[in-house]
């Protein structure tokens, strides 16, 4: 079947996103509100990249700004958190270094954290609410850091800075496109050069250890961060690159290995058990904002990987939100291979430390789920609502935990 073909079935026999809007009826009204569509070519990439089109569109910047200026909530309350957080203040200055490390000796990794959930928050603020101050503000860390910044380095970890920072620093700058004083081509530039490397080197061969030994996290944030490269910069191959390895690839991240094991419960709902459930509760929910990340990426394209292998991914969400709201959950013992040879290690009971911690991850995928396409997702959804309003990076907690996600959900998903 051709990739063109107006019903369009993605690799998992989902339909498009396209082929949905030609279906017709009452789901395509729900998928159409807020979005534009890029036809998809026959390689899987957009023929043409939308902008803005990575974690919001312009119907989300244009909805946020009509229903903060009416005052209405709750984007009026995801609103009051945005501007109450010191990173969305246009005195922030930056710190751009020319040599980032994450990890052994000489860590400064904090110093890009920080200035990235900045540029964010100011671009934010400026989408939103219109405040100049806020642009050049957000222009100015983007454009300090694209003409300083080298090398990012450390040991292994060197691998996680490169992904998280790697598809947050492009989001930052996808809400900056077009402003004069922003200079998009020295930022492109510096992350197919400085980021893409890394993110590339690391899905390819992970370190030289088992392609299992990592886990999920660390495949998809350096996944989410070339689908962010491959938009910005308008490039095909890197776009379809992360797409393939979410469907296919061979290491953690991929959909089939981030959620082995699938189940139905008692009351009729699909779990899916997420890869990192037996390590504990916080990376488990660290992984449900970077997958999330990156089907919000691609939806933004015209792709629908929120519902790849029959909505494999709202199961894990479903799964992870039950648990961690205090419900039992079925496991089944996970085993995979570990360092260099594979060596073989096992996890029998699913983890409850860091259960219930709250992160801003929620607010995307009950929004999509409910709100978009009118499924039922009542456990993703009590817990959207336990942690509402959503704040984003300097909200919750000071270390490098508290800025993998860049949050405010409330104020840009909310429907």
């Amino acid at each position: 079947m051709s990739r063109t073909s107006s019903h369009r079935q993605d690799r998992s026999g989902v339909l498009s996103r396209r082929g949905l809007l030609k279906a017709g009826g009452g789901l395509t009204a729900a998928v159409a509100l807020g979005s534009t569509f890029a036809a998809v070519s026959a390689n899987g990439a957009p023929a043409a990249f939308t902008h803005p089109g990575m974690l919001h569109n312009a119907g989300d910047i244009n909805r946020a700004k009509v229903r903060v200026a009416a005052g209405t909530d709750p984007w009026l309350s995801g609103w009051n958190r945005l501007t109450a957080n010191s990173h969305s203040q246009p005195t922030w200055t930056p710190r751009a270094t020319a040599t980032i490390i994450r990890g052994g000796t000489g860590q400064n990794y904090s110093l890009l954290y920080n200035d990235i959930a900045a540029a964010y928050q100011n671009a934010l603020r400026w989408r939103v609410g219109g405040t100049e101050a806020n642009a050049q503000c957000a222009a100015n860390i983007l454009n300090a850091w694209s003409s300083t910044l080298r090398t990012v380095t450390g040991n292994a970890d060197r691998f996680l800075a490169a992904g998280l920072y790697g598809w947050q620093f492009a989001n930052a700058a996808e809400l900056m496109r077009g402003y004069p004083a922003f200079d998009l081509g020295r930022f492109q530039e510096m992350m197919a050069n400085i980021f893409y490397p890394l993110n590339n080197q690391f899905l390819n061969n992970h370190n030289d250890a088992c392609i299992t030994n990592y886990w999920a996290n660390w495949d998809l944030c350096n996944m989410a961060s070339i689908l962010a490269i491959g938009i910005l910069n308008e490039d095909s191959a890197k776009y379809e690159q992360a797409v393939t390895y979410f469907t296919s690839g061979g290491g953690n991240g991929s959909i089939a290995h981030a959620v082995p094991y699938l189940y139905t419960d008692s009351d009729g709902y699909g779990l899916g058990q997420w890869q990192e459930s037996g390590r504990d509760q916080g990376h488990t929910l660290m992984g449900m904002g970077q997958m999330g990340a990156f089907c919000e990426m691609a939806w933004n394209q015209g792709e629908d990987l929120y519902s790849y292998d029959n909505r494999r991914f709202m199961k894990a969400a479903q799964y992870v939100a039950k648990y961690n709201l205090g419900n039992d959950v079925p496991f089944t013992t996970y085993t995979w291979g570990t360092g260099q040879n594979c060596s073989q290690s096992a996890q029998t009971v699913i983890s409850s430390a860091s259960r219930g911690q709250a992160r801003p991850v929620w607010a995307m995928l009950h929004y999509h789920y409910n709100r978009r396409v009118n499924l039922d997702d009542k456990y993703i959804s009590q817990m959207c609502f336990s942690v509402a309003p959503e704040g984003g990076g300097g909200d919750y907690g000071t270390d490098s935990g508290g800025y993998d996600q860049l949050g405010f959900g409330t104020l840009m998903y909310a429907k």
